[in-house]
């Protein structure tokens, strides 16, 4: 699955994008303890989901961009030979 984040320059936008993409709960808000919660044990994700277009996320939110690499990270540690990857 491939989400492209094209027009993606805040927290709750990303959250936003997910939340609809990858289907998550209607409890689910705008935090990264959630995010994680849904990718591991909420819904059933792709073996490989690919963010595109990343960089002005990344530029706009450092400090966010920090921690969804690390969440990256972390999945592919947790979650092999599940991946998410940004391209």
């Amino acid at each position: 699955m491939i989400i492209d984040l094209t027009g993606i320059h805040t927290k709750s936008a990303f959250h936003r994008l997910v939340k609809e993409r990858l289907g998550f709960p209607d409890w689910y808000g705008v935090s990264w303890d959630a995010f994680w919660d849904c990718i591991v044990a909420v819904v059933d994700m792709p073996a490989e989901l690919i963010l595109t277009n990343w960089n002005e996320f990344a530029r706009l939110c450092p400090r966010d961009m920090d921690i969804l690499r690390q969440v990256i990270k972390d999945y592919g540690e947790y979650m092999a030979p599940r991946r998410i990857v940004l391209a």
